[in-house]
């Protein structure tokens, strides 16, 4: 496999995920020098438990959904389940919820309760995708994970859930990343996300309490981005997929550590990936709650 080389990304680059549950499929997305994130790879998910919806409490198997950020420390290559990396659930939004849970995680082995399960093989191509964009000194990168593909109609289709207002919040972030092919921020504040805002006033974003009511808020402008014809190379990769299970394995307990694992197998594949080879500006829109 030469699909780096071929689409001319570093395999330094930061990367950016997207999990789609109704789909079952995992995507990687690469940044280029441009400042904007191409679409690397679409990767099938071998098994996820629960239903569409949030993860509310330890022990319900559900697998989150939400906004994630993933730090080094979140990565485990010693896991009982190959290799995996933690979610970040509960996040800021998650707590601000009372929402309880631990040891989420994307892993292999293909068995799950309330993780994400990739088969083997391409939980080490995922990893080592993300060991290197770390070892490049990247600090974190993003997971976004979604009920499904929030196209208009799929929102249509689920008009009657109960998680129906969440996931148009969810969709404010899925519409932003397919104009400008670039992540927004993401606040929380009232226990509520907020999407591509910023606070009005000079107040820091870390000062912000994600269960009180949000302070005025403003939205940036959104920059349509369409890749340079030249940059445009088989975009709509998916590595051929299997079988779409959604069992709930008896499985429970953090990814545990076993005996350490050799690195060499994932710098060989990182070799063999590798191959031959505009900051949007503010609006005057202001709010002092999220639109929910």
């Amino acid at each position: 496999m030469m699909l780096l080389g071929k689409k001319g990304m570093k395999v330094e680059a930061p990367i950016f995920i997207r999990i789609f549950k109704e789909e079952s499929e995992l995507e990687i997305w690469k940044l280029r020098d441009d400042g904007h994130f191409y679409h690397f790879k679409t990767y099938p998910i071998c098994t996820w438990s629960g239903e569409l919806g949030p993860k509310v409490a330890q022990g319900d198997r559900q697998a989150p959904e939400g906004f994630y950020t993933i730090h080094k420390s979140q990565m485990n290559p010693n896991s009982n389940f190959h290799l995996a990396f933690n979610i970040g659930y509960p996040n800021t939004y998650d707590r601000s919820l009372g929402r309880t849970g631990k040891f989420l995680m994307v892993h292999g082995k293909c068995k799950s309760a309330g993780c994400y399960a990739m088969t083997d093989a391409l939980i080490e191509e995922i990893y080592a995708l993300a060991r290197e964009a770390f070892s490049a000194g990247h600090p974190s990168f993003e997971v976004h994970a979604y009920p499904f593909r929030m196209t208009d109609a799929n929102m249509a289709r689920h008009k009657d859930s109960k998680w129906y207002d969440f996931w148009k919040t969810m969709k404010q972030g899925y519409d932003y990343f397919e104009l400008t092919k670039q992540t927004p921020s993401i606040l929380v504040c009232g226990q509520h996300y907020v999407v591509n805002a910023r606070p009005r006033y000079n107040i820091s974003t870390r000062d912000l309490d994600p269960v009180a009511a949000c302070p005025p808020l403003e939205r940036m402008a959104a920059v349509p981005f369409a890749p340079p014809g030249s940059s445009k190379v088989a975009d709509t990769h998916v590595v051929a997929r299997g079988p779409k299970m959604r069992s709930v394995a008896s499985v429970s307990g953090p990814a545990n550590r076993s005996a350490p694992r050799s690195k060499d197998g994932i710098t060989g594949l990182i070799n063999g990936m590798m191959g031959v080879g505009a900051k949007p500006s503010s609006s005057t829109f202001t709010f002092t709650s999220p639109n929910n």
